[in-house]
C-alpha cells in the first residue's frame, strides 16, 4: 500500500508544478505585433511570469530577433529545435549600462545579451540556438585598436567614462581601458545561484559566451559553443563562482574554450571571492587559443578544480596556467586527468607566470601569485608542438606539481624553469628537436622512469643546468642512443642517478668543464 503511495505523489507532482508556473509562448505573443524587434514581449513574459512567482518562457521553431534580456528568479528561457534566438546588433539594445564584470574588473557596462543580477533558480535550455550576431561588435572594437590616432568618442565611451570614473586599475592594463569601449558578453548571471545552460547551442558571441559572475551552484551540460575567429570570444568563463559542474559540452571558439578567472589585480583582491569547486568533464575542444584555461585574471584565488575526459583537437595549448607580476592570488589544489590530444599548436601543458612579461624580481606580497598542488595524469598527446612549458618566477617558485603517466609524442619537450617539488612518473616524451625534459634553475625535482621513444643522436634525454636535489631513477631504454643525461652549470647540487636499466647507451652522463664532480651521485 505505501508503494502505490509514493507512485501517485510522484506522478501529481510534474502536474502540480506545472500548474503553479506561468508557460508563455513567444511566438503567439509574437503573433500580435508586426514588430521584427521583440524585447519587450520578451521581457514582459519574463515579468510576468515572475509575479507569478516564475515560469518557462517558451521559444518554438522560429526566428527571434531581440536585445537585452533580463532574467528573474525561477525563470526558464526554453528554445525548442528549430528555435533561433538573434540578438540585434545596435548597440543602443544594450542600454542602459549595468553593474558586471569585465574581464576581471568590475565596473558599469553595456547589458551582457542575458542577464541576470541577484537571482536564483534560471535555465536557459532547448535543442534551439542563440546568436550573438557579434560582428559589428567585433569591427568596433579594430576600429578602435588599429586607429593611427585616438579618434573622437563616441556616446558609449562618453557614457563609460561618466560611469566608471572611480574604477581604478593596472598602468599595464590601460592599453585596454583606453579603448573606453567594452564589449558585453552574450550570457552573465551575476551574484546568483542555482544556474543551467542545457542543450542550447550558442554562437558568435560578441566577447565571452557563458560568463558568471559571483554565483553558486552552476550547471553547463550538452552546450554547444561556435564562435569564428573572432577577438577575445571565450567559450566559458566562470568568474569568482563555487560549485560549477561543466560537461558534455563541445566548444569552437575565438579564443579560450574554457577559462576559469577570479578577478584582476587590485580589484580582484578586494572582492576576494576565489573560483572553487569546479569539475569539467566529458568535453571536446577544437578551435581555440587554449582548451581548458586558469587565469590570468585570478587575483581572487582559484581551488579545488578537476578536470577529466577531455578531447582536444586543434587548439593552441592544452592546459593552460598563466599569471604575472602584481596580479597576487593563489591557484591550488588541481587534478588534470585522461584527457588525450591532438594538433596543439604550441604547449600542451603551460604554466606561466610571465604572462606580461615582467621579469623584475620584487619582494613577496599579496600582489605575488603563487601556483602550487597541481597534478596531471593519464595524457595521452600526438602532433603537439611543446610537450609542456613551467615558468615560475624567483620570488615564488611553481611549487609541488607531478607528472603521471603522460605519452607525448612532440617537436619539443618539456621545460621546467624556477621550480621546486617537481615529479615526473612514468613519463614517455618523444621528441624532434632537443631533450625530452630540460630542468632548470629548479630543486626537488623526481624522474622516476622517464623516456623517449625515440631519442635523438648528440642529444641527451634529460638536461639539467643548476639543479639542486634531483634524482633520475627506474629509466629502462633498450634503444641504442648518445647520452641519458646532461648537466651544467656552477650551481648543481645532489643530482643521484640509480636503478635505471640502459644497457646500449653510449654514455650515461655528459658533463661540462662546470660541473663539480661531487655534485652527481651515480649508483
Amino acid at each position: 500500500m505505501f508503494k502505490k503511495i509514493q507512485l501517485f505523489i510522484f506522478l501529481l507532482l510534474p502536474f502540480f508544478v506545472f500548474a503553479q508556473n506561468e508557460w508563455i509562448n513567444i511566438a503567439e505573443e509574437r503573433s500580435q505585433t508586426k514588430d521584427s524587434l521583440i524585447t519587450n514581449i520578451i521581457q514582459n513574459a519574463i515579468d510576468k511570469a515572475s509575479s507569478k512567482g516564475g515560469g518557462t518562457i517558451y521559444f518554438p521553431a522560429g526566428d527571434y530577433l531581440t536585445g537585452a534580456i533580463r532574467l528573474k528568479s525561477n525563470i526558464t528561457l526554453h528554445l525548442d529545435a528549430g528555435a533561433l534566438l538573434r540578438f540585434s546588433n545596435d548597440f543602443d539594445d544594450y542600454l542602459p549600462f549595468v553593474e558586471m564584470r569585465w574581464e576581471g574588473t568590475v565596473m558599469k557596462n553595456f547589458s551582457p545579451l542575458i542577464y541576470a543580477y541577484e537571482v536564483e533558480n534560471i535555465a536557459i535550455t532547448g535543442r534551439g540556438t542563440i546568436d550573438g550576431q557579434g560582428k559589428k561588435w567585433w569591427l568596433e572594437m579594430y576600429r578602435f585598436e588599429t586607429a593611427k590616432e585616438k579618434p573622437p568618442r563616441t556616446k558609449f565611451q562618453k557614457m563609460w567614462v561618466e560611469q566608471n570614473q572611480e574604477l581604478e586599475t593596472s598602468d599595464y592594463y590601460q592599453r585596454t581601458m583606453n579603448l573606453e569601449f567594452f564589449r558585453p558578453p552574450l550570457i552573465q548571471a551575476y551574484r546568483s545561484e542555482n544556474i543551467l545552460i542545457e542543450g542550447v547551442t550558442i554562437q558568435n558571441s560578441p566577447f565571452w559566451t557563458v560568463n558568471p559572475a559571483f554565483c553558486n551552484n552552476i550547471r553547463i551540460t550538452g552546450v554547444t559553443i561556435k564562435n569564428p575567429p573572432s577577438p577575445n570570444t571565450d567559450g566559458i568563463n566562470p568568474t569568482s563562482c563555487k560549485n560549477v559542474h561543466i560537461s558534455d559540452c563541445h566548444i569552437s571558439v575565438g579564443d579560450d574554450c574554457i577559462t576559469i578567472k577570479s578577478g584582476r589585480d587590485a580589484d580582484g583582491r578586494k572582492w576576494a571571492t576565489p573560483t572553487e569547486n569546479v569539475t569539467i568533464t566529458n568535453c571536446t575542444m577544437l578551435s581555440g587559443h587554449g582548451a581548458v584555461v586558469i587565469g590570468s585574471e585570478m587575483s581572487g584565488g582559484i581551488k579545488k578544480i578537476t578536470i577529466s575526459n577531455c578531447i582536444f583537437d586543434g587548439t593552441d595549448r592544452g592546459i593552460r596556467f598563466k599569471t604575472a607580476r602584481g596580479r597576487g592570488g593563489i591557484v591550488e589544489d588541481i587534478r588534470v586527468s585522461n584527457i588525450v590530444m591532438n594538433n596543439i599548436q604550441k604547449e600542451a601543458i603551460m604554466m606561466n607566470m610571465f604572462y606580461d612579461h615582467n621579469k623584475n624580481i620584487e619582494p613577496v606580497t599579496e600582489q605575488t601569485p603563487i601556483f602550487r598542488n597541481i597534478h596531471f595524469s593519464a595524457i595521452t598527446g600526438n602532433n603537439i608542438k611543446t610537450a609542456g612549458k613551467l615558468a615560475g618566477i624567483e620570488e615564488m617558485p611553481i611549487q609541488n606539481i607531478s607528472f603521471s603517466d603522460i605519452n607525448l609524442e612532440a617537436e619539443e619537450g618539456f621545460y621546467v624553469s624556477v621550480a621546486k617539488n617537481v615529479e615526473f612518473h612514468d613519463i614517455s616524451v618523444t621528441t624532434e628537436i632537443g631533450s625530452s625534459f630540460e630542468i632548470l634553475n629548479s630543486e626537488d625535482i623526481i624522474l622516476d622512469n622517464v623516456q623517449s621513444q625515440k631519442p635523438l643522436e648528440i642529444t641527451a634525454v634529460i638536461k639539467a643546468e643548476n639543479v639542486k636535489n634531483m634524482l633520475l631513477t627506474n629509466t629502462t631504454m633498450f634503444q641504442e642512443f648518445d647520452f641519458l643525461l646532461s648537466v651544467l652549470g656552477e650551481n648543481n647540487k645532489n643530482i643521484f642517478l640509480q636503478n635505471n636499466t640502459i644497457p646500449n647507451v653510449e654514455k650515461t652522463l655528459q658533463k661540462a668543464r662546470e660541473v663539480r664532480t661531487s655534485s652527481i651521485i651515480q649508483k
